[in-house]
């Protein structure tokens, strides 16, 4: 699920646990965990909603909004507040780990 400005509180709103993987096109690393993200975003569906928020696409306000200063940075929100975040490429278990607590 692509996230952004415009659709961010209609995601939170829904409820659910969610996951932001904030990226850009041009970074290694974040091309290296976005199939690790896309298989989370399939292992979880309907039960937590896992978002990838494009750096340089209509996302000016949530980059400002949590301080994204590198990328990736994957940010783990329940109830509309942080509770976990992971900068830099992990591998999946520690995804799944953060993923877990929220449910």
């Amino acid at each position: 699920m692509v996230v952004n400005d415009s659709n961010y509180n209609e995601v939170i709103a829904q409820g659910k646990p969610v996951v932001l993987d904030f990226w850009a096109t041009w970074c290694g690393p974040c091309r290296k965990i976005a199939p690790v993200i896309q298989e989370l975003a399939e292992q979880y569906e309907g039960q937590a909603i896992i978002g990838k928020v494009n750096i340089e696409e209509e996302a000016d306000d949530l980059v400002a909004e949590y301080g994204i200063r590198n990328i990736p940075t994957v940010l783990f929100i329940k109830n509309g507040q942080i509770v976990d975040k992971v900068v830099g490429a992990a591998p999946k278990s520690t995804y799944e780990e953060k993923i877990k607590a929220m449910l």
